[in-house]
């Protein structure tokens, strides 16, 4: 794995993070691993540890359940075992053998998906595939120590046999001192008939005043000095063999002690791998009850791109929670060239947090863990820099602004095209003009180096850097003007106004101050802030109406899914009209097909107009299969109940006298009468018969008048009293037009009017005059041109013609 070289990890509070994680560990085990878990850029390991994540949420949510409680890391007692002859304490083997004996118990479980997780566990099941069997192992080790921590008499036969020889040479001692101690009461030479025990050796207690009635060694007086302990010269004999015994059992002790050592020191190398794999699957126990605790997904890997949404920093989210609050959430995206993001916007607004949020999130997704958001996409950073927060130094004799350069330029020097820099207050703790001066280079530098880049501030000089600049976009966070709040909203594509004169006016400051405060600001800095309140303004007011435009089309969606319903008994009807309508369509084919075979009069005409007849057969078939796609066409759009020409194989004027030819006999005959609105009376010869409508192939002459033809767009609409008229110019249309002074929204509504005269007019080229000022009014009409349909292309003329204060459109011919 290899890791990031450069990270503010501190800064971007991922030890807090650690915190919060290391509080789902069961263990100190898993503890340790995340005190030492760090970000990476190698996406396959990165890739690893989202899987493994995955698959232990999907095990959790399942109810299922493993306990790591109690485990610690063993690894210090595996390089004592490993030690020719030593042995480990009691305490220390225990410690170990708990370890083996959780490990193989996972081994058992983590080989085999729980119930309930259809698609199994591999990324789990692999790594758990690391732990060995120590089945053998455990079989030794286990039923030796006691639960007091004592060993037990099974441990080995030699134990056995010498306890049970200290049993009894211990009974057969106190059956001799009790003895002893019954002659001595008779005289109240003794304190009490006890038997006690002092330095592993047998005495009776002896009243001071009568201890030289009782011949032997003294082994200490009571406290009280009344009572000494005598070991009389009877049992020290006894009393020496029961401490050989006891010196023979602890080294028999200790021989089983450095075996057991000895065989965990033979599996210590595979003991640590299970240290390994155990830490590694506590840890993602740990990752995924963090996730589900805070509703998080996991991150998707991208090349360049950074996208999120919902995102809520995971540690004020904690804080938030503690407190009965709930954390604003903050969506934001750096897709395609756009590298940089501009914040900006009142104190206390959210800017900070956006950037630690940015950061967190890029420090947890390159180290495996998911974060809570309903979306993530991040690429994968080779180095994420951080300038946030106070770094004024007295030990090293720096102030807040030094430490602040210090820290740039570092960054500045370090930062690649595939890093991640956060900057916060950019260009603050010194003079305005200077510092806005300095962080409008230092975010070019990092634009020109395509570091993906965040900055906050409140220079307006950025702002107006970001709407100019290719690849930097704005954004601000949001204020309630109504309760003076910050409503910690972030808004991608629009500048904040910092809004400090108007704050301090709605809390009550001074009016005097107030006025001398707008009057010693320049008037294009009044211009802007204007601006920016009134941008503000609207984009509010925008989002009210795009929550509304979502509850009507909630609504409308509704509404179509009833309509769909209620329109089955129509589509069935009109299923069985086009049912009717194919089968006039047939006899049409069949009818033209008979008159390609009447036209070949003679075998060996026909034999030679074989071929043509072929194409035209597969001409007839193309236009059986037109006119059947716009019958269904017809009748799924609704376009054939009055539309006459949605019914192309259908003769529309019959009138009577006609001469017609009929589909189904192929033959010429006259229209007596019209029965009905379907149908018609034919005399053929003597007979006369009733045939529907659609059967009439075509009207072979007619009295007095004759098929309309189709007419042109244009003449069609003449004829139904529309009055049309074609112009290729206009010469009182002018091709130039000057707005210069008028507000955005006045200068909008002007040229939109102009450019519509002007494409009617047929001019190609015009040109509109709007002056350089800050660029709001150019940059506002530009937007709107390259969006017009009438506009082929915009562009700046040559400054003889104007240059920036002026805009060149190409209308469509």
């Amino acid at each position: 794995m290899s890791s990031l070289q450069h990270s503010s990890a501190r800064v971007l509070e991922f030890d807090s993070l650690r915190q919060i994680l290391a509080g789902y560990a069961a263990s100190p085990l898993a503890g340790g691993r995340i005190n030492t878990l760090t970000p990476s850029t190698d996406s396959a390991w990165i890739a690893q540890q989202q899987q493994l994540t995955q698959e232990v949420r999907a095990f959790l949510r399942t109810g299922s359940r493993f306990d790591f409680a109690g485990l610690t890391d063993p690894s210090a007692l595996l390089d004592k075992s490993r030690i020719e002859g030593a042995a480990l304490e009691i305490s220390q083997l225990r410690e170990v053998i708990y370890f083996i004996d959780r490990a193989s118990e996972w081994r058992q479980f983590g080989l085999h998906a729980p119930g309930g997780m259809r698609e199994g566990w591999p990324a789990v099941e692999s790594l758990t595939r690391q732990i060995g069997d120590f089945a053998v192992l455990l079989s030794y080790l286990r039923n030796k120590i006691l639960p007091d921590g004592t060993i037990d008499d099974r441990a080995s036969s030699a134990l056995a046999s010498i306890r049970g020889e200290i049993e009894k040479q211990k009974r057969a001692i106190q059956s001799s001192l009790q003895a002893y101690l019954r002659r001595l009461a008779e005289g109240g030479a003794v304190q009490d008939e006890l038997i006690t025990i002092r330095g592993e050796r047998f005495v009776i207690p002896v009243k001071v005043e009568q201890k030289g009635r009782v011949r032997g060694v003294v082994h200490g007086a009571s406290s009280s000095g009344q009572t000494v302990y005598i070991e009389p010269l009877d049992t020290i004999d006894q009393n020496n063999e029961l401490v050989r015994l006891f010196e023979e059992e602890s080294a028999e002790i200790h021989r089983i002690l450095v075996e057991m050592t000895r065989r965990i020191g033979e599996q210590s190398p595979a003991i640590s791998q299970a240290v390994e794999v155990l830490a590694e699957i506590e840890l993602q126990f740990a990752k995924a009850r963090f996730a589900e605790e805070f509703g998080c997904v996991q991150v998707i890997l991208t090349e360049r791109h950074l996208k999120l949404e919902d995102a809520r920093h995971p540690v004020l989210d904690r804080n938030l929670r503690a407190h009965g609050s709930a954390v604003v959430p903050m969506s934001l995206a750096l897709e395609g060239a756009d590298r940089q993001l501009i914040i900006s916007g009142p104190n206390t607004g959210g800017k900070t947090v956006g950037l630690k949020t940015v950061g967190l999130f890029a420090l947890m997704a390159q180290s495996g863990i998911p974060v809570p958001a309903a979306s993530a996409h991040l690429p994968i950073f080779d180095a994420i820099l951080a300038d946030i927060g106070d770094y004024q130094s007295i030990e090293q004799n720096l102030s807040t602004f030094s430490a602040h350069v210090t820290n740039i330029d570092f960054i500045s020097r370090t930062a690649t095209a595939n890093s991640l820099v956060l900057l916060d207050e950019l260009g603050s703790a010194t003079d305005p003009e200077e510092g806005a001066a300095l962080a409008v280079s230092i975010a070019q530098h990092f634009c020109d180096i395509g570091a993906l880049t965040i900055i906050s501030t409140h220079h307006t000089a950025l702002k107006v850097y970001a709407g100019n600049t290719a690849g930097v976009m704005n954004a601000s966070v949001g204020f309630d003007e109504a309760t003076l709040q910050p409503t910690y909203q972030l808004r991608v594509g629009v500048p904040g106004a910092s809004a400090g004169i108007n704050i301090a006016q709605r809390l009550g400051m001074n009016p005097r101050i107030i006025d001398a405060s707008r009057a010693k600001l320049a008037t294009q800095t009044q211009d802007v802030a204007f601006f920016l309140d009134r941008l503000q303004q609207e984009v509010g007011l925008l989002e009210k109406q795009r929550s509304a435009i979502q509850v009507r089309e909630i609504e409308l969606t509704r509404e179509r899914a009833r309509l769909a319903s209620d329109g089955m008994n129509e589509q069935r009807k009109q299923v069985r009209e086009m049912e009717k309508k194919l089968e006039s369509l047939l006899r049409d084919f069949e009818y033209q097909a008979r008159e390609a075979v009447s036209a070949v009069q003679e075998r060996a005409a026909a034999q030679k107009l074989s071929k043509d007849a072929e194409r035209r057969i597969a001409k007839l078939r193309r236009e059986f299969k037109e006119q059947f796609d716009s019958a269904v066409v017809a009748h799924r759009t609704g376009a054939d109940k009055n539309d006459p020409n949605a019914r192309p194989g259908e003769v529309r004027y019959v009138e009577v006298g006609d001469v017609v030819r009929l589909k189904s006999l192929g033959r010429n005959g006259k229209v007596i009468r019209k029965t009905d609105d379907s149908s018609y009376e034919i005399e053929m010869g003597l007979m006369r018969l009733r045939v529907p409508k659609d059967d009439i192939a075509e009207v072979i002459s007619s009295a007095g008048r004759r098929e309309s033809p189709l007419l042109k767009p244009a003449e069609a609409a003449r004829a139904k009293g529309i009055s049309v008229q074609l112009a290729s110019g206009d010469a009182n249309t002018p091709s130039e037009i000057n707005v210069i002074g008028q507000t955005v929204d006045e200068a909008t509504q002007v040229v939109e009017k102009f450019i519509d005269h002007a494409f009617l007019a047929g001019h190609l080229r015009v040109r509109i005059v709007h002056g350089s000022g800050m660029g709001v009014l150019r940059r506002s009409l530009r937007q709107l041109l390259k969006n017009h349909p009438h506009v082929a292309s915009v562009s700046e003329p040559p400054q003889n013609e104007g240059g920036a204060g002026a805009t060149i459109v190409e209308l469509r011919g």
